[in-house]
C-alpha cells in the first residue's frame, strides 16, 4: 500500500495581485516543477499552523494562513497526496528560497505557462480566469 500524505500548499497573492510560485529543487521529489509552497501537516496542527510553520521554514517569512481554497488527492507512483491549498497573507519578511531551486512571482493568467506538478494543477486551473 502507497504512504498516504497530508499536505498543505500557500496561495500567497501580492498588491500586484500576482501569486508566489516555487520551483522544486532538482534533489527533491517531482524534481524540477512549480508548485505552491507548503509542507507535511503535522498530526497535533491544523491546517493553518502547519502552513505557517512551513513557510516560516521553506521560505524564512511570517504568513497569515486563511481559508482552504482547494483541496485534491492525487496518486504519484511512490505516494498518495491530498494537497490542501490555503489562502494567505504575506504578514512580514520577504520569500526567499531555502529548499526551492527559485521563486516567481505570477499574474493568474500566467500561470498556465509554468509546467506544474500534478497535485497542484487542479488549485492552478481554480486560480487561472477562463477565457
Amino acid at each position: 500500500m502507497k504512504k498516504q500524505v497530508k499536505v498543505v500548499a500557500a496561495i500567497i497573492e501580492n498588491e500586484k495581485n500576482e501569486i508566489l510560485c516555487a520551483l522544486r529543487a532538482p534533489d527533491m521529489s517531482i524534481p524540477n516543477m512549480w508548485e505552491f509552497p507548503g509542507g507535511k501537516v503535522k498530526t497535533e496542527e491544523s491546517l493553518q499552523e502547519a502552513l505557517e510553520r512551513e513557510i516560516e521554514e521553506e521560505l524564512g517569512c511570517t504568513i497569515q494562513a486563511g481559508d482552504v481554497f482547494n483541496r485534491n488527492v492525487h496518486e504519484y507512483d511512490a505516494f498518495i497526496i491530498e494537497l490542501i491549498a490555503l489562502k494567505a497573507t504575506l504578514q512580514a519578511g520577504t520569500p526567499e528560497p531555502k529548499e526551492h531551486a527559485r521563486l516567481i512571482w505570477l499574474k493568474r493568467e500566467n500561470l498556465n505557462s509554468l509546467i506544474w506538478a500534478p497535485a497542484d494543477i487542479p488549485a492552478v486551473e481554480e486560480l487561472t480566469p477562463s477565457r
